[in-house]
């Protein structure tokens, strides 16, 4: 008898419909066709064992099961409950009357438990394309498929509760999540907040501006100077998610098995720290079976490189394109895909190799062109996409041991979210910019072109500090972004002034 289950295979962040046939006739053999991996062919044994514990008719006939489109290779272990339930149907041992209407997924364990998956909100996503009645999953990966509205989502913990569902028994029951409710009530907790830092309001102000313009932005300052303690406040001053935010940066967390199965939708913008050992396959993706990096984990949110100097040259360089694109694309011979990776830029580093250059205190022992040297790692076409460079001194006794709370992350939050709809409404007719920072020259000269008296300012600043020819962009895009903090429809000389202060790295003389 043949049988037809639907499963779906995840590529990049996009699941592909896969149809299971399976043909029942006369023989012992068993036979797994239309590329799949070895963790697919070792699915035989699994179901076995699983229905062999549950009580169930172990099938004694010639099994021959199709997984096509063929062309597609077909990985992991979340084909274990379509394969089982297809066995079952084309032996007779299950009713197939309803099959055709749900897509399953699931890892079988020998005692017959489903364990979860990963891509379950993609998959979700597929079968309401696809016009499938529902989905049956594992019950860990439930809420956060139940979010793709118009599709019965059914989370099982047992094959006995997918059998019994089909033959009509028992009481499954959908699950059903309130998505704005859920969303709303968790946007607004933050374990951190700017509240907590003690002085260093220039600082907090750089942050503020970055957040508001999607600027990237680099700290630079001696060990203990709070660069570490304000970078993982950045998030909790990041307007909220939008619901399209949310989904398309939840699919990315769920292809990848890192989303929380407590929750549905992620509520808050991810915050992702790698260690500075990482590799640049960890960074931007890829790998034999290509998974999202870091850089794509970060979609949306922030990726902070803590003592960015210490990272591999190599692993730095692989960034240049993404933050240019705002996407990776990871090519393999047979086939390519793409991870999206619109993240804002956050690094913190020691001016030098022992840390206290430019210290106000301690004396720097490093010997003369150490400095220049040490800044030297990072290349100019990589510091070139780093709008805001903010040197940071350490906070005076008088500060930390001041017990007065400073301003609150919901208060700065607001201000950003007001500059962010002023360029909202701005660019609104044009595709693919949302923020200050990702505008273009021709942008450039429409939205943030100086008065005279700023035109002026802006060279003398030049000549005066040495500042270098790339440094002229950047200033116009973070004056832009003072600018709409300070509801203003013009570049003034002072946002110009605060703008040209965020440029240290680009001064000919800071390292000696």
């Amino acid at each position: 008898m043949l049988v037809k289950v639907f499963g779906a295979a995840v590529q990049g962040i996009n699941a592909t419909l896969i149809t299971i046939e399976v043909n029942c006739s006369r023989g012992i053999k068993f036979m797994l066709v239309g590329l799949p991996d070895t963790s697919v062919r070792e699915s035989h044994e699994r179901i076995i064992s699983a229905l062999q514990v549950n009580k169930y008719k172990v099938p004694r006939q010639q099994i021959v099961i199709n997984m096509a489109p063929a062309d597609i290779r077909k990985e992991g272990t979340a084909y274990d409950l379509p394969l089982a339930i297809g066995i079952m149907a084309a032996t007779n041992s299950l009713p197939n009357d309803e099959l055709d209407k749900f897509v399953l997924m699931g890892e079988l364990s020998l005692d017959g438990n489903i364990l979860p998956i990963k891509g379950a909100l993609s998959i979700a996503v597929l079968a309401k394309e696809k016009e499938f009645r529902g989905l049956i999953l594992p019950a860990d990966n439930a809420k956060e498929a139940a979010v793709v509205k118009g599709l019965e989502v059914y989370g099982v913990r047992n094959i006995r509760e997918v059998v019994d569902f089909f033959n009509h028994k028992g009481d499954l029951k959908q699950t059903i999540i309130d998505i704005e409710e859920e969303f709303k009530n968790s946007q607004s907790d933050f374990e951190f907040d700017f509240c907590e830092v003690k002085g260093q309001e220039s600082v907090k102000r750089a942050l503020e501006v970055a957040a508001a313009g999607g600027h990237n932005i680099i700290m630079i300052g001696p060990p203990g100077a709070g660069k570490s303690m304000m970078a993982k406040r950045m998030p909790s001053i990041l307007p909220p998610f939008t619901i399209d935010e949310s989904l398309e940066t939840t699919k990315i967390h769920s292809v990848a098995g890192k989303t929380d199965k407590c929750s549905g939708l992620m509520s808050h913008r991810p915050f992702r720290s790698p260690h500075h050992s990482i590799s640049d396959v960890a960074l931007v993706g890829g790998g034999s079976y290509p998974q999202p990096g870091e850089i794509s984990l970060a979609h949306n949110g922030v990726l902070f490189l803590d003592e960015l100097p210490e990272f591999n040259r190599s692993v730095l360089e692989v960034m240049r394109q993404p933050l240019e694109d705002r996407k990776i694309t990871i090519s393999r011979a047979k086939f390519s895909v793409d991870y999206p990776a619109s993240f804002m830029l956050v690094a913190a580093m020691n001016p030098c190799p022992c840390g206290y250059y430019n210290h106000p205190d301690k004396e720097c022992v490093c010997s003369p062109g150490l400095v220049q040297k040490y800044l030297n790692k990072i290349s100019g076409p990589l510091l070139d996409r780093i709008d805001i460079q903010i040197e940071i001194t350490p906070v005076p006794f008088d500060k930390i041991s001041d017990s007065t709370l400073g301003e609150q992350s919901f208060i700065i939050r607001e201000r950003v979210i007001k500059a962010r709809k002023i360029q909202e409404k701005r660019f609104k007719n044009i595709q693919g910019v949302y923020c200050n920072a990702q505008m273009s020259s021709r942008q450039l000269h429409k939205f943030a072109e100086p008065d005279a008296s700023g035109l002026k300012l802006l060279k003398t600043a030049m000549e005066r500090l040495s500042l270098s020819a790339r440094a002229y962009g950047r200033i116009l895009k973070v004056s832009r972004t003072i600018a709409d903090l300070d509801q203003s429809d013009i570049i003034k000389p002072m946002h110009l002034a605060e703008a040209i202060s965020y440029r240290n790295l680009d001064r000919e003389n800071w390292a000696g």
